[in-house]
């Protein structure tokens, strides 16, 4: 029996007994108490992270979900009834202060119920919150017409179906394993804590990678397209400079918005926003002809054949057409609004910050297939509404592809509010990535509860758009830099990345054999395994049934194509339209 102390800088109580076992079986001596470890600490293994989570979830099933109540949220007056429904000690004690979360040394002074209390005091908001954050965060119909117009009616239309489903059932894996290695005495806060719990360091670091780049691109891009909302708005008169330039200025006061709980009532504002944009650019379009002046800087024939959207010597414009099946000869350009599908749904790497802050996780359901069905209906019933109307000539954005100006003002100017809620919110969780992954690891940075973590965050929020904006300002070809976007980073996080970390959570669930002796033990301490590392995962993989082993399978299988579809995206990300 070979045992291994857990860390060699934490004191390990020298008076609980070894673990008894067969010679073979290798024994970790995981005695440091929770608050005792390092934020990420390797030698905490999959067997506690579960144990733990098993027992959180039980304890959750005796709260309420709280209620998304207006007045708690506008007047910061607490709400009776979720109050009186508080577990005691729910909060953390009023003896522990900023210092005491500081750093490990101090935290080592902090009680196992002091410690629990303080993370069951930052979950706080409902499944109704979280249906207008995922909302928000997903929901950005004005590209779904100019999607169908590069695949044609039935390409456009089953495979949006299809990324709506499989987006919706990486969310569904995601909340899965959430609930399978958070707890209160190690929650999880972002996505890499996914990765890392399920398949270690190594696939952290690659995951909070992407997700940081991702959400850094992805409010570049935002920050690029609303300035031209901008631009076009002045009639170009404003230098194009100056205009992400005001947007980013805006996007400094509602960034410093910290928890997604006072977030929630500012992302209902931009939901009714884009509704209000959609049923503007629909009433318009049908009494009004395409905006055929911009049709060669963004439209689906400017993607799929130029020659649809040429005017002749008089300066007549080609007929509206519609495609049935793929456009001839337009492989490449069918890829890139496909690629514009994939942009649409994405947003799964954020459920796991929307999880963290959620008072019954469980609920998250809820909130994610709602809002799944609500986006899949609005993006087909608009897309196809506006490809029946504009055909070849359908804009991307589709409210600049409105020809009477003053109502292409009003689409510019009320996507451009909800658009700056939906930038905040990017740039609020991609800073927290930063701020958790590298600040704290590393440059042991106060956490962000404390004054100074509040202080650095806010000072970091300025930085983050900048460099967002110049990135993007960098790369003179909008469409080639939203496909590769999409295609490296979106792509991967939201369908590729969530049925690995299932596959890895079911692997080490499954290879446990608690009848061996196998386990954690909460009373020792210790984590027992029989086998070598790779013997379990091959038992893990082969246990749990003939369904369960089919699942693994699948997993397989929906990650490969996932990194298939990947390599699609680059080739035509790179080749061009």
């Amino acid at each position: 029996m070979e045992e291994k102390p857990s860390s060699t800088d934490s004191p390990i109580s020298p008076s609980l007994p070894a673990y008894p076992g067969p010679p073979d079986m290798v024994v970790r001596s995981t005695y440091i108490k929770p608050q005792g470890r390092k934020l990420h600490d390797p030698d905490v293994k999959f067997e506690e992270y579960y144990h733990y989570s098993q027992r959180t979830r039980e304890e959750e099933k005796t709260l309420e979900s709280p209620l998304l109540n207006w007045r708690e949220i506008v007047l910061r007056k607490k709400n009776a009834h979720d109050a009186g429904n508080e577990k005691p000690g729910a909060h953390s004690s009023p003896n522990l202060t900023a210092a005491d979360f500081a750093n490990r040394a101090n935290r080592l002074g902090i009680s196992d119920e002091e410690w629990t209390n303080a993370s069951r005091a930052y979950r706080t908001a409902s499944w109704g919150a979280c249906f207008y954050l995922i909302t928000i965060d997903i929901l950005g119909p004005y590209g779904v017409a100019f999607s169908i117009g590069t695949l044609g009616w039935g390409p456009g239309i089953a495979l949006y179906t299809v990324f709506g489903l499989m987006a919706g059932y990486s969310g569904y894996l995601i909340w899965r394993v959430y609930l399978g290695v958070d707890s209160y005495e190690f929650p999880a806060r972002n996505y890499g804590d996914l990765a890392f719990r399920t398949w270690g360091m190594a696939a952290r670091h690659v995951t909070n990678i992407m997700q940081a780049l991702g959400l850094l691109l992805l409010l570049g891009q935002v920050t690029i397209q609303y300035g031209e909302n901008i631009s076009e708005t002045s009639k170009f008169r404003l230098c194009y400079v100056v205009c992400p330039v005001l947007f980013i200025c805006a996007g400094f006061g509602i960034t410093q918005i910290r928890t997604l709980k006072a977030y929630g009532w500012v992302a209902n504002l931009a939901v009714w926003l884009n509704l209000l944009v959609i049923f503007i650019t629909m009433g318009v379009m049908a009494h009004s002809p395409p905006n055929y002046g911009i049709s060669t800087l963004g439209s689906a024939g400017s993607a799929v054949d130029s020659t649809t959207i040429t005017p002749d010597a008089a300066g007549n414009y080609p007929p509206i057409i519609h495609y049935s099946g793929l456009p001839p000869n337009s492989l490449v350009g069918s890829i890139n609004g496909l690629l514009s599908g994939v942009l649409a749904y994405a947003g799964a790497q954020l459920f796991v910050e929307f999880l963290a802050e959620m008072r019954r996780p469980r609920d998250f359901l809820k909130a994610m297939w709602g809002a799944q069905f609500f986006i899949y209906t609005v993006y087909l019933i608009y897309g196809c509404y506006v490809y029946h109307f504009q055909g070849q000539y359908s804009f991307n954005p589709s409210y600049q592809g409105v020809s009477i100006y003053a109502w292409q003002t009003a689409g510019n100017m009320i996507s451009l509010l909800a658009a700056l809620i939906a930038a905040g919110l990017y740039g609020n969780i991609g800073i927290k990535v930063l701020y958790n992954n590298i600040l704290m690891d590393i440059f042991n940075a106060p956490p962000l509860i404390t004054k100074p973590g509040k202080i650095i965050y806010a000072c970091i929020v300025p930085v983050w758009w900048i460099i967002a904006f110049i990135i993007a300002a960098a790369i003179p070809d909008y469409f080639g830099f939203v496909s590769i976007m999409s295609a490296s980073m979106l792509l991967n996080l939201t369908y590729t990345l969530p049925p690995l970390f299932c596959l890895g959570f079911d692997i080490q669930k499954n290879a446990i054999r608690a009848e061996q002796g196998e386990g954690f033990d909460p009373t020792t301490g210790q984590v027992m395994r029989n086998e070598t590392t790779v013997q379990r995962w091959i038992r893990g993989f082969f246990s749990g049934g003939p369904l369960q082993v089919a699942i693994n399978i699948w997993h397989v299988t929906y990650f490969l194509a996932s990194l298939s579809m990947c390599g699609l995206g680059m080739y035509a990300a790179v080749d061009g339209k």
